[in-house]
């Protein structure tokens, strides 16, 4: 039997469909029952950063954890073995986001220390923390128990809030997300590593039962809850696949989240250089911009539901060239460690094109301080 035939006809497809019917499921349901909940559970239109038309519900991650608690229950006991960490160490992300998602009174801070800390408990209950990053002098450290351990949390920390930052539109969180595990799944797959392409697998499928609530049209959303357990879930299988697999390049993880992550630091540097809080919303992020500069043009006779979902969309798919060439590079560090550094560089031309309106060199646009802070305020 092939590997692809021992993946697909295994129990762990079989869980995969009773995760992404049991999160659909409950997503219909929550959508129908809002009257019941809108109170506490309904994202309002006012903010910065709003760009839906009608009040929402925002808790969509709890019908992804009970779809994936489902699919637990029902995966066989290798599978269940390394989703049983998962779902117990993503607590803390997903219960400071959904308090978020429902009092609106959860700080910045308080909900990031929440997702480092469901790192931390993910290596206490797994004994797996990150122990290389493939650049000399840097790996001796990585030696160090305590340097390792809080490494992985940092990185598990940014990777989840880095999630919550681009779920600006419909479907764009969870078909970015759906397309990362299906990434880590086709290298996991590709080095043998079985149980570990089962439970990318499985909680694909959970996300996507979510997406085909959220997309088109917006009825559910994902909201700090749901964006941080997937961004946990994404970055802990992340640490697997490197830490089981030593023949799996950093890089090749990073190029799999590379737009939520480029997203995140990027974010940081440009409201460092507006003197704005790091915290501070903005309509400035790629996604914002994509849809002002291209969407809204092109789709223009639609209305702004429609050309949201589009934007989220097209925007998500965006991972499906990451996720191809990683599987292509992952065994090279010097290949995906390149191809890292161009994606990068293409987000910031790309950015770059947007504000200024023509195209530049991405590392003149990063240099030059004043421009960007000039360019990117006439944006606002």
């Amino acid at each position: 039997m092939s590997i692809v035939q021992a993946i697909l006809e295994s129990p762990a497809l079989h869980a995969a469909g009773w995760g992404f019917t049991t999160t659909l499921l409950l997503s219909v349901f929550l959508v129908l029952t809002k009257s019941w909940h809108g109170t506490l559970s309904m994202d309002f239109t006012d903010g910065i950063q709003k760009f839906h038309t009608a009040p929402t519900p925002r808790v969509g991650g709890i019908p992804i954890v009970l779809g994936l608690t489902m699919a637990w229950a029902k995966s066989p006991p290798d599978v269940q073995t390394m989703l049983t960490p998962i779902l117990f160490a993503g607590m803390p992300a997903f219960l400071f986001g959904l308090a978020e998602d429902i009092t609106k009174r959860v700080g910045v801070m308080p909900r990031l220390l929440a997702t480092m800390a469901s790192g931390l408990l993910a290596w206490w209950m797994t004994d797996y923390a990150i122990s290389r990053v493939d650049i000399w002098g840097v790996d001796w450290l990585m030696k160090f128990t305590l340097v390792s351990v809080i490494f992985t949390a940092f990185v598990v920390g940014g990777v989840a809030n880095s999630v919550n930052i681009i779920d600006g539109f419909n479907g764009l969180a969870s078909t970015m997300s759906t397309l990362a595990f299906v990434g880590y799944a086709m290298i996991a797959w590709q080095v043998g590593d079985i149980t570990l392409a089962r439970v990318s697998l499985v909680l694909a499928a959970c996300v996507w039962g979510f997406f085909w609530v959220n997309w088109p049209f917006g009825k559910l959303f994902l909201g700090d809850g749901g964006a941080y357990f997937i961004g946990f879930a994404m970055a802990w299988v992340a640490v697997l696949l490197l830490e089981r697999n030593p023949g799996v390049s950093t890089s090749a993880a990073l190029v799999v989240c590379v737009h939520p992550v480029t997203e995140v630091l990027f974010s940081i540097f440009r409201r460092m250089v507006r003197k704005d809080h790091p915290g501070m919303p903005d309509r400035l992020h790629f996604h914002s911009l994509v849809k002002r500069r291209y969407v809204a043009r092109w789709f223009g006779h639609y209305s702004n539901a429609v050309i949201n979902s589009i934007t989220g969309f097209l925007i998500g798919l965006m991972t499906l060239t990451a996720i191809v060439l990683a599987s292509l590079t992952y065994a090279s560090k010097s290949m995906s460690t390149l191809l890292y550094v161009a994606l990068c560089l293409g987000y910031v031309a790309m950015y770059a094109r947007m504000v200024r309106q023509r195209w530049c060199s991405p590392v003149q646009f990063l240099l030059f301080k004043p421009l960007v802070k000039n360019h990117i305020a006439g944006n606002n």
